[in-house]
C-alpha cells in the first residue's frame, strides 16, 4: 500500500501529458524536458528509464517516439512506481510504456545483460558524501545518491546496454570532468555532448550526453543551448524542447 504522499496533478508539454507527482519529492524540471528533447531514438529499439520516478521521461519518450513500443522504467521507491502506472494508464500509454521497483546496484536482479538499446537517467546531482542530506528522502533519493552513485549508474548501464547501445544523461556541468572519467573506465566513451546555460555570460549548469557502450573514440560537441537570452527571455531552442513532434 502506498505510504501517505501528497500528490500534484500537472499539465506537462503544454497539456500534452497528464502527470501525478509527489508534492515533495522528484518533480519534472527544465533537466526533464530537456533530457527528453536531446535522446534520439529508433522504432525497434528498447528503452530502459533508470531511476523513472514518476514516469516523466519514459511517457514523453513513448510521446514523442510512436513507433517505439518497449519501453520500461525502473525505480527504488514502490510509491513512484505506482504513480508511475497510473501515468501510463492516465495518458494510454500502458501498453508501450511499463514500470517496475527495482534497485540499479542489482541491476542483474531485474534484467538478462545486454537486452537494451538505449538507457536514459537523470542520476542523482551529488553525491551523499558531498552534500548536506535532505530531511525528506525522496529528494535525498532523488538529488544526492544516498541510494546509488553516478559509477553505480554507469555501470548498471553497461550491463543493460548491447554493444553501441547508447546511453543518454543529464548532469551537473561541474561534474563532467568526473561523468568522462567513470565513462572511460566504464568502457562507455563519449559521443555527443551539448553545454546547457542558464543564459549568455553565465557558467554553464548542466550537460547533455550520449554515450556508447564500447563503442570508439570520437566526439561531436554540439553547439550550446541557452535556457534564456539577455534580456531573460526563453530561446526558442528551449521552447523547442516542449513541443512534442512525434516521430
Amino acid at each position: 500500500m502506498r505510504r501517505a504522499m501528497e500528490i500534484t496533478l500537472d499539465d506537462i508539454l503544454y497539456g500534452k501529458l497528464k502527470l501525478k507527482q509527489p508534492l515533495h519529492g522528484p518533480r519534472v524540471s527544465v533537466d526533464t524536458v530537456l533530457l527528453s528533447w536531446f535522446v534520439r531514438l529508433r522504432s525497434k529499439d528498447r528503452v530502459m528509464e533508470l531511476g523513472t520516478a514518476s514516469g516523466a521521461v519514459a511517457l514523453i519518450l513513448a510521446k514523442r517516439w510512436q513507433k517505439v513500443s518497449a519501453i520500461k522504467g525502473i525505480d527504488i521507491q514502490e510509491e513512484l512506481i505506482e504513480i508511475a502506472r497510473e501515468n501510463a494508464l492516465a495518458n494510454d500509454l500502458e501498453d508501450r510504456v511499463t514500470f517496475e521497483r527495482g534497485d540499479v546496484r542489482e541491476i542483474s536482479a531485474i534484467c538478462p545483460p545486454q537486452t537494451f538499446d538505449a538507457v536514459v537517467v537523470n542520476p542523482p546531482y551529488d553525491e551523499a558524501s558531498k552534500s548536506r542530506t535532505s530531511p525528506k528522502e525522496g529528494v535525498a533519493l532523488a538529488k544526492q545518491g544516498i541510494a546509488c552513485t553516478l559509477e553505480d549508474v554507469i555501470r548498471a548501464s553497461f550491463y543493460l546496454l548491447k554493444d553501441r547501445g547508447r546511453l543518454y544523461m543529464v548532469l551537473r556541468a561541474k561534474r563532467t570532468s568526473e561523468l568522462c572519467y567513470l565513462l572511460e573506465k566504464n568502457r562507455m566513451p563519449l559521443k555527443r555532448l551539448k553545454i546547457v546555460y542558464p543564459k549568455p555570460k553565465t557558467e554553464a549548469s548542466v550537460v547533455l550526453i550520449e554515450a556508447r557502450r564500447n563503442a570508439g573514440r570520437g566526439l561531436r560537441l554540439e553547439p550550446p543551448l541557452f535556457i534564456c537570452d539577455e534580456k531573460g527571455d526563453y530561446t526558442p531552442e528551449l521552447l523547442a524542447a516542449y513541443e512534442l513532434e512525434e516521430n
